[in-house]
């Protein structure tokens, strides 16, 4: 595969990744937004919402002051490279670079979310309810997604698209568990505590697949231990990672690459660790080194992932 379609399709795919969790996270804002407390630090719930988005106010028109300029920067703001509109554009102009590569019906999904985005303007969904039109972003990327899985070839192509699927959303996940996890452990008379905690996981997603897991008890240690270790979840970070292993070795079997190189070394060591370590031994050790070590490492796979196969010398591709 050309590596200008390889990069194109794992941009496609992380940025789409990127737009649904953006969009989720902030529907999730607002919703616990209704039910807090107006005791509770609102300043400090949007710090945490950008941070856990690599985002900072800086230079932003005041976006920490009230929800509706948050959501607006985070969602339309064309000077945010990361906001919801650019990101979309960014993945449907990666699509169109590769339209040969991806099928109709593909090309046909993104381009109607993008259009969907255009088409919208911030005083309008804050009027006829937001919820409603972060649920049409999320919907079009687990649209975008079944549709792929329906009508593309198991080639390399549909592999990079996995890979930048699974890497995205491990680090997401990884940033969010790192930025709240202390402010899950503060008691709150006001039942804080126990939202932020449900908000956590319905911010990947999980809410449900957790307490089937451990009922609806909200202990941080067992949020910790499913976000990290589960197996079987799709929005956990053991996982992402699983999942990134078994694309890049098809990957490397496929284009005859060989599976001993330094992009299996990285990706098969975190998939390791998060295969054997055990929640008591994380927590009563320094977490936050634990989840900053697993944002660093999926950042080695992703440079690993571009030595290899992206921007290769020629004379190591003979």
């Amino acid at each position: 595969m050309l590596s200008r379609v390889a990069d194109s399709l794992y941009w496609l795919s992380r940025y789409l990744e990127r737009a649904e969790h953006t969009a989720r996270m902030l529907d999730v804002h607002l919703n616990l937004g209704l039910d807090q407390s107006q005791g509770m630090s609102v300043r400090e719930n949007r710090e945490r919402l950008m941070m856990s988005m690599w985002q900072t106010a800086a230079g932003s028109n005041n976006v920490l002051d009230d929800d509706y300029r948050l959501t607006d920067y985070l969602t339309f703001d064309t000077n945010n490279p990361k906001s919801i509109v650019m990101v979309i554009a960014a993945a449907r102009e990666n699509a169109r670079q590769v339209r040969e590569q991806i099928s109709s019906e593909m090309w046909m999904q993104i381009n109607r979310l993008y259009l969907d985005m255009k088409c919208a303007t911030m005083p309008e969904i804050w009027e006829h309810q937001p919820h409603e039109f972060f649920r049409m972003v999320r919907e079009g990327s687990h649209l975008f997604q079944g549709i792929t899985d329906a009508t593309m070839n198991r080639d390399e192509g549909w592999q990079f698209i996995q890979l930048g699927r699974y890497i995205e959303r491990a680090a997401s996940i990884a940033r969010l568990l790192d930025v709240n996890f202390n402010a899950l452990l503060i008691d709150n008379e006001a039942g804080g505590t126990y939202l932020q905690r449900i908000g956590l996981l319905k911010s990947v997603t999980s809410f449900e697949a957790y307490c089937k897991v451990y009922h609806a008890d909200m202990q941080p240690n067992w949020i910790v231990e499913f976000l990290l270790f589960n197996a079987d979840f799709p929005h956990t970070i053991r996982f992402c990672i699983k999942q990134v292993c078994q694309a890049l070795e098809d990957i490397a079997v496929k284009s005859g690459r060989g599976t001993n190189n330094r992009l299996q070394r990285v990706a098969g060591r975190l998939q390791s660790s998060l295969s054997f370590d055990l929640v008591d031994d994380v927590l009563s050790g320094d977490l936050h080194r634990y989840l900053f070590d697993i944002q660093h490492q999926c950042d080695l796979i992703h440079m690993a992932l571009y030595e290899t196969y992206i921007t290769y010398t020629i004379e190591a591709s003979a």
